[in-house]
């Protein structure tokens, strides 16, 4: 299976009719490449050399991203090559807080841009709303599904506390929990981080929709959800979220 599928459509009937009339009582969100995508490269290698008090100019940037992007960066894409020394804390990346800082922090590490403190200031962008850019049709989808009464939830491979990023952007009055894998001890494929986010929200997984950007996301099917892979956009760009809406009854 491709890393970005194509949006599926609604399941068909077993009698092949036409869609599902499955009732969507609760739709659960990836996060990156769904809701938000970080920073484009150079405007990271950027912002984090500035706040090391280094000015750098737009063709270093450039061919620093390049580099650090083959060692590996937090949100994507993921590594060339994990070090041997890095490799324990790569498997565990998403399960725990030290864990993630250490992954991508040695990865940066790997790349010498002869600025000290640079590694640790490249992964404090991704712990904060600048680092970030949501897609443009993630706020009016949230807000409808809330105006229909869908519950909503973000299910995440992840190794930080993303809920202050919501806040910042106004969004967190719109989901109802977040499920974290550093969090709950499970990663996506694994059922149980689907069922976790289903019991939160006080539904059955045959209730809910499953939205993401990678066979992970594709894995809530085994844990009776429903899914819609939707390819992932670049930052700022619209990325078809709003067919999400299309899973709900008609009026």
């Amino acid at each position: 299976m491709p890393d970005h599928a194509e949006p599926t459509n609604p399941v068909p009937d077993a009698d092949g009719r036409g869609p599902s009339r499955r009732q969507v009582r609760a739709v659960l969100f990836d996060f990156h490449g769904t809701l938000a995508q970080v920073e484009e490269p150079s405007r990271w290698v950027l912002a984090a050399a500035a706040a090391c008090g280094v000015e750098l100019d737009r063709v270093r940037a450039t061919a620093l991203a390049d580099r650090l992007l083959t060692a590996g960066r937090a949100g994507g894409p993921l590594p060339a090559r994990v070090p041997p020394h890095l490799a324990e804390l790569w498997a565990d990346r998403d399960l725990y807080e030290h864990a993630h800082r250490g992954a991508y922090t040695g990865l940066a590490g790997t790349v010498d841009a002869g600025i000290d403190g640079f590694a640790e200031a490249l992964y404090e962008r991704v712990l904060v709303p600048q680092g970030w850019v949501p897609y443009p049709d993630t706020g009016p989808t949230l807000a409808a599904l809330r105006a229909a009464g869908v519950r909503v939830a973000v299910v995440s491979n992840i190794g930080f506390d993303i809920r202050p990023l919501f806040d910042a952007w106004g969004l967190a009055d719109l989901v109802d929990a977040h499920v974290l894998s550093y969090e709950v001890g499970r990663c996506k494929p694994d059922p149980a981080i689907f069922w976790r986010a289903c019991g939160m929200l006080g539904v059955d997984p045959e209730e809910s929709l499953m939205v993401g950007d990678t066979p992970a996301d594709a894995g809530a099917v085994a844990a009776g959800c429903a899914a819609l892979i939707l390819p992932a956009a670049d930052p700022g760009r619209p990325n078809a979220l709003g067919s999400v809406l299309n899973f709900l009854p008609t009026p």
